[in-house]
């Protein structure tokens, strides 16, 4: 058995063959149980734990055990941890556990990047960033590598926050910088892309523009929202599977249960995207809206990469 750290998740998860094995993923015959969801303690910002298995027939199995601890932010840890376990589909034997924090930053903005394929302008090079985790690093980077983004903004609740990822971003090579407008910085953007914890809407539908591309990263619960319902109204929508936005994403279910969203209304999800059922954007005037909550194909996929490209190495070496 393996054990990937994630040093190695980040050399081996380049941004384009990631969006690639994502896209083959949704493409292929794998199987994926719902997601179990535990809530672990009352009040406003509980701990969570997820539990994410999936499995290519005859291939690969594995499982993502995962903790959400939104109060980990204000002592300065990462909200989001946990491990990844891959097994062989074939004799279930355990071939690699692999760093959980690391796969699913890199799978997740992967996945955003693949959406912006197919939903975001081609000459989109305006990209806002709202939030300031470890994610909001990985969604610049991964957006910029399928569209020509030429500046990014950097918007968070603390200036001191945005400006240090802004830095962060500048140090690997991107235009970026941190700004405190942040009506004026979605307005300004071609792609808007939310990494939050919010439960209360943080980008209004009256600020795009058209030809705006929203993503909506960070809500993984009913009671999350980072846009509001004027943005569902304006938005064509979109989501990473309908089975999970559905049941878990507040930017979804709300406006489901108010009427402002009918099921009909989500165009399509990665499934169609992939498979060209659906063309996604078909205007440069449409503002798309994406919301992912994150599904376990994508993991298993990701971890699979690596896995395969560490055994690669290993027998060159």
């Amino acid at each position: 058995m393996k054990v990937i750290s994630a040093a190695e998740i980040r050399q081996s998860l380049d941004w384009i063959s990631t969006i690639q094995v994502l896209e083959q993923a949704f493409i292929q015959d794998s199987r994926m149980p719902t997601r179990h969801h535990h809530v672990m303690a009352d009040g406003p910002e509980p701990p969570v734990h997820l539990l994410m298995p999936a499995w290519i027939p005859n291939k690969y199995l594995g499982v993502k055990a995962v903790n959400v601890f939104p109060a980990n932010a204000k002592i300065g840890k990462p909200a989001v941890s946990g491990v990844y376990l891959l097994f062989s589909g074939e004799t279930g034997e355990t071939l690699a556990i692999l760093e959980g924090g690391e796969l699913t930053a890199r799978r997740t903005a992967a996945a955003s990047a693949l959406a912006a394929r197919y939903l975001a302008r081609q000459d989109a090079s305006r990209l806002l960033i709202v939030g300031t985790g470890r994610l909001s690093r990985q969604l610049a980077f991964a957006h910029s590598a399928v569209r020509p983004i030429k500046s990014v903004s950097v918007w968070g609740r603390t200036p001191e926050k945005a400006e240090q990822a802004a830095r962060e971003m500048r140090q690997a090579g991107l235009q970026a910088r941190a700004v405190t407008d942040l009506e004026a910085a979605v307005g300004a953007a071609d792609i808007v892309s939310c990494a939050t914890l919010s439960t209360r809407p943080l980008v209004r539908g009256a600020w795009l523009k058209p030809g705006t591309h929203l993503d909506l990263v960070g809500g993984f619960t009913p009671s999350m929202r980072e846009t509001d319902d004027d943005a569902i109204r304006c938005c064509e929508i979109f989501v990473d599977t309908r089975a999970g936005a559905t049941k878990e994403a507040g930017d979804i279910v709300v406006p489901l249960q108010t009427s402002v969203l009918s099921a009909d209304g989500i165009r399509a999800d990665l499934f169609d995207l992939t498979r060209r059922t659906h063309p996604g954007r078909t205007s440069d005037s449409q503002i798309t809206l994406f919301k992912s909550v994150g599904v376990a194909i994508e993991d298993l996929a990701a971890a699979s990469l690596v896995y395969e490209k560490s055994v690669d190495c290993r027998a060159i070496a």
